[in-house]
Order: structure tokens, then C-alpha cells, then sequence
């Protein structure tokens, strides 16, 4: 092993010690509990060399060091595999995930299972509309002259909206309206679909136009991305573990997570559902973050993104545990979203 191994092999203990006891690592704990094959000298000098560096610090109060963003870095970046999960984890999450009975809930069951996995802050995004194409548009009459309208998309979702005709509507015409959205509608992507909806009252026959300008204004709604419906949050709670762990003031982490807008561009980020994007500390753009590691990934199937998910929590974290569990969360979200 070259001089450059073995000082990997070094933080790559240093880094493990600090994830687990939170305590600063001397050389002295390291050669006892790790079997470096090495004199503590060589330790010494090792860890004097990766401080020289800039891979490890030392804290004014102790006489131990613990990993900087950058030594951090290395060691993700040379993680060479996911840990794969034991085949106990795996059946948990596929049994916990294939419980859920729509979007909402597998979404819900994702941030839960990601934040008790990790114990960090888990966010999902939902399904972008853009990348979405629709499945099929349901109007039901709920009275002679109400209707609900029910769009359901390719990804599970499913919007409702009430459409009050202000005149009265023969079960007839119900179905001709049905026909002609479906029509028009099914198989196409939302983006293209809202352009489509405003169109149709001019092709719509002279006795359903009134009926359908009604309906076209209250679809393209739903048509229409929502922001604010956009992200699901878990596990907040898991940052108060360890107050320490953010030396600035863990009150500015909770309030960015807290702005999805923030959040959302943490994950807008990711483009690929096979890979874990790892943002160390300084690497996040956003300031009151810069305390904070963010793990991410993509999520879909067949080729098709769907939308993002991932950990926040703090630089000291098991990051190829956290890589792993997001990795598998994600793969078996996609696989139930597009039915695999």
C-alpha cells in the first residue's frame, strides 16, 4: 500500500470513528480500534499530512480531529459501490411501500420510510405535471347543472375539480362532453394538454359550447403545475438529535427546509434515477445549508424522471448508509409509480 492508501485508509477511520461516537478522533483510539498495520508514528504523521491537506481539522478544544468538507468528499467520492441492502431491509421496503393505496400515500409512506432509514429529514418531490402524460378524464354529474370533473394522470395522480354550469345539462350531453375531453386528451402530456383544453370549446358543437368553456376554465387548472403541492417533508425532528452537529444554528436549517421553494431546487438538481448526487456542506449553494450534507437521487422508471428525492442531515453522517437507503427507497418508488 503507497503512502497516499494508507492516508485514506486513515481518514477513511477518522471518518468513521466521528460518524459513529461524534467525538473528535486521536491517533492513539485510531490505532487501537482500527487495524491500520502501521506504528501510531506513522499515524501520527499520516494525520498530520491529511491536516496539511485540508482533509481533517482540529477542534480548539481537543486534541483529537475530525473530517472538513473536503475529507469528507474524498471518502464519497471513493466509495467505489452502494452497500447493497440486506434482502430483511429490502422486503421491509417493499412490503411498507406496496401497502400504499395512491400517489399521496406512496409518497408519504417514501418520506417516512427515508427519515426512520436514515434518521435524517427526508424530501420527496411529486411528480412534476410537465413529465406527465393523461391516463384518462372522468365527468361524473353530481347535479342536473354540477359536474365533477376528475383528471387522473400516468403517475397516479388524481385531481378533482367542480364545475358549476349555471344551467342545466342532460345525461346525454354529460357523456358527449366525457368523449370529446377524452378525446382530445388522453395520451398527452399535460403541457400539450392545457394548449389542447383552451381549443376546444371553438370544436365543441354549437349546444355544448357554453357547457364546455365551463369546463375547459376550471380543467386547465389542474392542468397547471401547483408549487405548493409539490414536496413531502419527514423526520424534521431528526436534526434535534444533534445540536452540535450544526454550529450554526440548527433554528436556520428547519426554516430553509421549511421553504420549499429552497428545497425543491435541491432536488431540481437531479436528472438521472440511477444516481445518488451527494452535496457536502460548502457545496450547497444555499448559505444556512452550508452546516448540512443533501443526498439525492431521481426517481422513475423506463427512462422517464419523475421527480426527486433525498436526505438532508448533517456533514457527520453514515454516508454510505444514507446513499443506500435512498438508492432502494427510490428504485422501488419508480418501479410502483410507472406499475413495473
Amino acid at each position: 500500500m503507497n503512502a497516499d492508501e494508507r492516508r485514506f485508509e486513515v481518514l477513511r477511520a477518522i471518518v468513521a470513528d466521528y460518524v459513529a461516537n461524534q467525538e473528535p478522533v486521536g491517533s492513539k483510539a485510531l490505532v487501537e480500534r482500527h487495524n491500520l498495520g502501521v506504528s501510531s508514528a506513522t499515524v501520527r504523521n499520516d494525520m498530520a499530512a491529511l491536516e496539511d491537506d485540508g482533509y481533517i481539522t482540529q477542534p480548539h478544544t481537543s486534541a483529537g480531529r475530525v473530517p472538513t468538507d473536503k475529507g469528507y468528499r474524498l471518502f464519497v467520492d471513493r466509495l467505489s459501490e452502494l452497500k447493497p441492502m440486506s434482502p430483511a431491509e429490502r422486503r421491509a421496503i417493499q412490503s411498507f411501500l406496496e401497502g400504499a393505496v395512491d400517489l399521496d400515500d406512496v409518497l408519504r409512506r417514501s418520506v417516512r420510510l427515508l427519515a426512520q432509514l436514515t434518521r435524517q429529514v427526508a424530501v420527496v418531490q411529486y411528480p412534476t405535471l410537465t413529465r406527465s402524460t393523461v391516463r384518462h378524464v372522468e365527468v361524473v354529474q353530481i347535479t342536473p347543472a354540477r359536474l365533477m370533473v376528475v383528471l387522473i394522470t400516468d403517475t397516479g395522480r388524481v385531481d378533482q375539480r367542480m364545475v358549476d354550469l349555471g344551467d342545466v345539462v342532460t345525461e346525454d350531453s354529460v357523456g358527449r362532453i366525457r368523449t370529446v375531453l377524452n378525446t382530445a386528451l388522453t395520451g398527452q402530456r399535460l403541457a400539450d394538454a392545457s394548449a389542447e383544453v383552451a381549443e376546444l370549446p371553438d370544436k365543441t358543437p354549437a349546444d355544448l359550447r357554453d357547457v364546455m368553456i365551463r369546463v375547459s376554465t376550471v380543467l386547465v387548472e389542474s392542468l397547471v403545475e401547483h408549487p405548493e403541492e409539490r414536496l413531502v417533508l419527514g423526520g424534521t425532528a431528526n436534526l434535534t438529535r444533534n445540536v452540535a452537529d450544526f454550529p450554526g444554528s440548527l433554528r436556520q436549517v428547519l426554516e430553509v427546509l421549511e421553504e420549499q421553494v429552497v428545497v425543491l431546487r435541491l432536488l431540481a438538481a437531479v436528472r438521472d434515477p440511477g444516481t445518488v448526487t451527494v452535496r457536502i456542506g460548502g457545496e450547497n449553494e444555499e448559505e444556512d445549508l452550508r452546516s448540512t450534507s443533501v443526498v439525492s437521487i431521481g426517481y422513475g422508471g423506463g427512462g422517464t424522471l419523475l421527480g426527486g428525492m433525498g436526505v438532508v442531515g448533517p456533514t457527520r453522517m453514515d454516508y454510505a448508509g444514507t446513499m443506500a437507503a435512498v438508492y432502494a427507497v427510490a428504485n422501488y418508488v419508480g418501479d410502483i409509480l410507472t406499475g413495473r
